[in-house]
């Protein structure tokens, strides 16, 4: 059997109690799905996570008076004599990461929304110096965040979404891996130049080829410019049940097959405390990937015979195969050395075999064989009732085979990350929903309870018209 991968050299980031990078192991982490204004809730959910044995608590942080509860979440936590780091996640308003920042051990910033307006799609050509002035205002408006958090010993995880790319990148560099890569890099050099380092960084999508392909590209354009940061993985929006779990093991474990990857999170459109176990389960896993490439052979091992991969494989259990089984054809699949997969184990009957090789291979878009899901793990922004939704469009979509759907609860990442959907379900407001097909938003502000009506009847309307346009 292969040995643990050497994993790439990062610098070590302290973050209250916890190191994140150098020699120290691979952190898991999660997300309360609460309102941050609600400390009793916030403060359950968060012991839960931590029972899971979460190592860092995320919460949703979108305006001033979430940011100021957070000293309360805090205080209760360690009151009941739990002292794991929390995490402030801010979106949209830079002054909220400010205040952030005195309160918490970590805050997260999007780069696409920190000081760029919130994009609109729109095609707009900058100069070189009109691109220079744009940049100069987000050193001008990070500067005064860096010193509070020197101030605090506060770490900062700058947190790259394709779904919220900024249109200022997105016109320069397209929709494209390229494009993710700089807006981290942007925020990167300004924290350099301002001598702060005690940096974590995240690029996230929902597509699986997309987040590998740019966390290798940020890898080989971070050792260019001699920088050796920490790197959070994750599949953001990547379902949830057995196709999140999949997506998620077949993303972030290709990187950690490839030794990169120094903490990690699985979204799961779940209970957050149920992303820990499975999180941690691919952190164990990566000790006996990548498997032997071999033809054949009785212990556990892979052949490629023309575009087919083969692994053979034992588990403990049903679970424990389907993540063993992603995260060792991940980045065969997603380079495409390989386009079709079988898989051989005494635990699973043939038809059982299949479908979870079809399952993997959706996950790494190269088979569709049923409906595509791409739906966040809710948080303190979700504006509807997230699982039962989810639950209500499976039962009634699940026979659209190749169909795209996203579920969001807000709007954060919900009409960047619908690139990659025909169809998306957002949040909008308090019980009330959006509906969009692609990036074009048709209906507005639909009262919850009629929303998924209205969703079915627009995708067979569309299927209607398609079917008129192909008839003679």
């Amino acid at each position: 059997m292969n040995t643990k991968p050497i994993r790439r050299p990062t610098i070590a980031v302290t973050i209250g109690n916890t190191a994140i990078g150098g020699d120290n192991p691979i952190r898991v982490q999660s997300m309360t799905t609460t309102n941050t204004n609600d400390t009793v809730a916030c403060v359950e959910q968060a012991i839960r996570i931590i029972t899971a044995g979460g190592e860092l608590v995320r919460l949703t942080t979108q305006g001033t008076r979430e940011a100021e509860n957070l000293k309360n979440i805090k205080a209760e936590l360690n009151r009941r004599g739990y002292h794991t780091p929390l995490v402030a996640d801010v979106h949209f308003n830079a002054n909220v990461a400010d205040v952030a920042a005195q309160y918490v051990e970590k805050v997260r910033i999007n780069p696409g929304n920190y000081v760029d307006p919130a994009r609109t799609f729109k095609k707009q050509e900058y100069t070189d110096e009109e691109y220079r002035q744009e940049l100069a205002k987000i050193e001008e408006r990070l500067i005064p965040f860096i010193n509070i958090c020197k101030e605090h010993h506060t770490a900062v995880r700058i947190g790259v979404n394709h779904g919220s790319l900024s249109d200022r990148i997105r016109n320069r560099y397209g929709d494209t891996p390229a494009g993710i890569v700089e807006s981290c890099m942007e925020f990167l050099r300004i924290f350099r130049r301002h001598d702060f380092n005690n940096v974590v960084i995240s690029i996230k999508a929902s597509n699986t080829v997309v987040m590998v392909q740019s966390v290798r590209l940020l890898v080989s354009a971070m050792d260019r410019e001699d920088m050796h940061y920490p790197l959070h993985l994750g599949v953001t929006e990547a379902g949830e049940g057995e196709d999140g779990r999949i997506k998620s093991a077949l993303g972030i474990g290709a990187l950690l097959t490839e030794g990169i990857g120094d903490t990690i999170r699985v979204s799961l459109s779940e209970e957050p405390e149920n992303e820990i176990p499975v999180a941690r389960k691919l952190v164990e896993l990566t000790d006996s990937l990548p498997l032997p490439l071999q033809e054949d052979g009785d212990g556990e091992h892979m052949w490629i015979a023309g575009d087919t991969l083969h692994l053979y494989l034992h588990a403990a259990n049903t679970d424990e195969l389907q993540l063993k089984a992603a995260m060792a054809a991940g980045s065969l699949l997603i380079d495409r050395r390989a386009t079709n997969l079988v898989i051989h184990t005494p635990l699973l009957s043939s038809e059982q075999a299949q479908a979870l090789a079809d399952a993997i291979l959706q996950a790494a878009r190269i088979k569709f064989t049923k409906t595509e899901y791409i739906s966040c793990p809710g948080c303190g922004r979700t504006l509807y009732d997230l699982q039962t939704t989810i639950a209500r469009i499976k039962k009634a979509t699940s026979h659209l085979v190749g169909v795209k759907i996203a579920i969001m609860g807000c709007i954060v990442n919900g009409p960047g990350e619908m690139a990659d959907a025909d169809y998306g379900y957002v949040g909008a407001g308090p019980k009330r929903v959006s509906l969009y097909r692609g990036k074009e938003c048709v209906e507005k502000n639909i009262p919850e309870d009629d929303a998924v009506d209205h969703l079915l009847h627009l995708i067979e309307s569309d299927a209607a018209n398609a079917l008129k346009q192909v008839q003679p």
